[in-house]
Parts: C-alpha cells; structure tokens; sequence
C-alpha cells in the first residue's frame, strides 16, 4: 500500500527565521552562562584580535548571503524562460536553499552578541568556547555555500532533466505494483448493488490534490463498514462543489472531517503520488524548448530520453484501478489511477505537435515508440501501435516533399546522429 509522507508544516520563511532565534537567544543566553561559570576559560585570542575578526565575520556574512541569494533567485527567474515555472517554482522553495539562509543569519547574529563578551567585566580576555563557536558556524557557512553551489548548478539542463525524472522514478516505485502482481480491480455489480449513502464535496478556495492517505481512507471505510469511492485523483485541482468522494452502503458514516483530512490538499501540485507531474514537467520544458523563441529541439529530445525511462517502468506496473480490502477480504477503498492510454497521451501529444515540423524530434519519437514496444508486454502495445499510426501521419502533413517525409520517418535514438536503417553501400 502507498505510505504517505508527511510534509513538514513549517513554511520556508519559517526555517530562517527558526535559525535566527536560536541564534539570538543563544547569543543572549549562552555567553553569560559561560562567563558565570567558566570564568577562567579564555582563547587566548587578544580582545582586539576577536573583535576584528567576529566583527569581519558578521559583515562579511550579511554581505555573502545578499550577494548569493540575490546571485541564486537570478539565475531562476532568468531559467524560468527555459524550464516549467512550475519547477522553477519548486526550486524556489527547496530546503537547503532555505537552510543557508539560516545558517547565514545565525553566524551574522552569534558573531554581533560574541563581540559584545569580548573583554566583559575588565577580565581583558576572550571567552573559549563563544570563540570557538563562531568559528564552527563559519565553517559550517562554508559548507552550505558549497551545498548551495552544487544546488544552483541543478539549472543545467541535464541536470534538470534527470533531476525531474529521478523523482518520477522514486513515486512509481512506491505507488504502482508489478504487473506480476495480482490486479486488484473492483467488481462493478459489487460497486452498483450499493446504494450512495454520502457525497463529499470540496468546500472552499480551489486546492490541488497533492496526496491520499490510504491507510486512513481504509480504516475509516472499515470502521463504518462502508465502501469508499475516491472520485478525484491526485492532481486535480478542486474547486467548490467538485466531488471528492462517495460513501457506499453501510449502516452509519465516517468521521467527515476524518475523510476530509485524509485528502492532503495544497496549492499546487506535488511529486508525491503523483507520477505524472514528473513527466508532466518533462513535457513543459521539452515544448518550451521547441517554441519558437528557443527553437532548441536537442533539448527536447533529451526530455524524451527521460521520458522513455518514466515510460518504460510505468509500462511494467500495474496501473489499473485500484480496489483495497480489509483483513476480511471485504471490499472499503476504491480509487482512480490513471491509465497507460492516460500517461502515452500525456507524454506524447504536445510534444508530437510542437516538434511536428522538426525531423530530430520525430526521428526521436519514432524510435522511441519502437523501442517501447519491444520492450514492454503485449498488453500495452495497441496504444503504442496507435501512436506509431499518428506519428507516421504527423510526419506526412508536416514535411512536404518525399525526402524529408522519409528523413523524418527513420528511427534514431539521438533524434540526428545514428538512425537505424541505413542505405548499404553499393557493390562495386
């Protein structure tokens, strides 16, 4: 059964701010604690040494944290041309992005309450341990700029690309089973001999399905003795009115604000469950890149190379709708997936129609339909089969005279670079 993750409540803003009140209350706690117990602890370091380098160690780490965070939400905005704002978006809000922050703030913070401690009381010393401290949260600075770096250089697009599929790879691991596995589909007569007892609605500001707790869903329908029917997908955006779910048979209803719950909404779609957000992301920059204010289809054809992976293990799990049982064996959870004609179209059909008129693209997409159907099941070969056909009609409305039409129509996995049926050379 898909777990669910549970997202940390703490918004982004909230992690530097976290890291610059401890940095504050340990600034105003900690050295007067030391001084009243540890008197006797000094560095060494001469007063006037300390404060010139506590005080270059603040200065210079506001000045760095402007100059990288200003350098960093740059480099995004100006990527957002080439990428899905969606991602960019994402980006925007990483943790460690966040982090940096904070440990920015807080060696600028400690380092200020440090200096006022230099010298207290006309002890004429530097306290140890405060001195040491300062010096620890430089290097620990140092560290997560070199974190931040390697975070920002994610904007390279192959990096990009692998990053995004690296995730979809991650959710079909966890959310589809093999199609070794039995199918678990639901029993329509079962489902229509029912009668609908609820109808659970969204009520309020749209929101964006971004996970379902599964567990919980079971073990309410369970403890009802109900069945439960998930209508809407991960996904798809609620708006008010838009029905959520529906509560079949059973003598009394579950928890409603329990149900409710259940559903993790947010404003905007997520990675989590949500297998096709990672290719539809892929789609967004590949078809970016074939506009023609880019006009770079190399870039496009590497998504499809991401693409094809997502594809290839999507095509070996079982996708169908899924039917949840309790120990019992009786029936409690129904829930809709989307199907393999669902995740073709879905990878295929824009980029289909934006690359249209460029023959690495369709060269690219030929092959790597070929390559699906010898890899995968027979199962999924009628929509492959069917896109071959579209594809191949693609190319004849798109390229006008016979030579282009039969370029454009050779497999080749580099899109231009080594196709698969080559002229033999002539005998001599």
């Amino acid at each position: 059964m898909t777990s669910l993750r549970r997202r940390s409540s703490i918004p982004t803003w909230g992690i530097p701010a976290s890291y610059a009140a401890a940095a504050l209350v340990a600034g105003l706690t900690f050295p007067r604690l030391e001084s009243r117990f540890l008197p006797g602890l000094q560095s060494g370091i001469s007063p006037t040494a300390a404060v010139a380098i506590f005080s270059s160690i603040g200065s210079g780490m506001i000045a760095l944290t402007g100059i990288v965070f200003s350098l960093a939400f740059v480099m995004v905005q100006f990527s957002s041309s080439s990428y899905s704002p969606r991602l960019v978006l994402w980006l925007s809000r990483d943790r460690v992005v966040w982090h940096a922050v904070g440990i920015f703030c807080a060696t600028f913070i400690y380092a200020l309450a440090a200096i006022a401690w230099v010298e207290r009381g006309g002890r004429g010393g530097t306290p140890l341990i405060s001195a040491w401290l300062v010096i620890g949260l430089l290097i620990v600075s140092v560290g997560m700029f070199i974190a931040l770096i390697d975070r920002i250089s994610l904007l390279q697009i192959q990096r990009m690309l692998g990053f995004t599929a690296e995730h979809g790879r991650r959710v079909i691991e966890e959310t589809y089973p093999t199609l070794e596995t039995a199918a678990s589909t639901p029993d329509p007569a079962e489902l229509k001999a029912l009668p609908v007892r609820l109808t659970v609605q969204h009520a309020g500001r749209p929101r964006t399905i971004q996970a379902l707790d599964l567990p919980s869903l079971l073990a309410l329908a369970s403890a009802s003795d109900t069945v439960l029917v998930v209508v809407a997908a991960v996904g798809d955006t609620l708006v008010e009115g838009t029905v959520m779910a529906r509560v079949l048979g059973g003598e009394r209803l579950p928890d409603l604000r329990a149900l409710r719950a259940a559903f993790v909404l947010g404003d905007e779609r997520t990675f989590d469950q949500d297998p096709k957000y990672a290719i539809r992301l892929l789609v967004d920059i590949a078809i970016r890149a074939l506009s023609p204010a880019i006009n770079d289809p190399t870039t496009a054809v590497q998504a499809l190379d991401q693409i094809e992976d997502l594809l290839r293990r999507l095509g070996r799990r079982r996708l169908e709708v899924r039917a949840l049982r309790d120990r019992s064996s009786a029936l409690r959870l129904v829930v809709r997936q989307p199907t393999w004609d669902d995740f073709v179209i879905l990878a295929f059909d824009e980029i289909r129609f934006y690359g249209a008129t460029s023959v690495q693209v369709m060269r690219r997409m030929k092959a790597l339909v070929a390559d699906l159907i010898e890899a995968l099941p027979a199962e999924r070969h009628p929509s492959l089969v069917h896109y071959q056909k579209r594809l191949d009609e693609t190319i004849a409305k798109s390229f006008a005279s016979p030579e282009e039409k039969e370029e454009a129509s050779v497999e080749d996995r580099q899109g231009l670079g080594s196709p698969r049926t080559q002229t033999a050379p002539e005998s001599q």
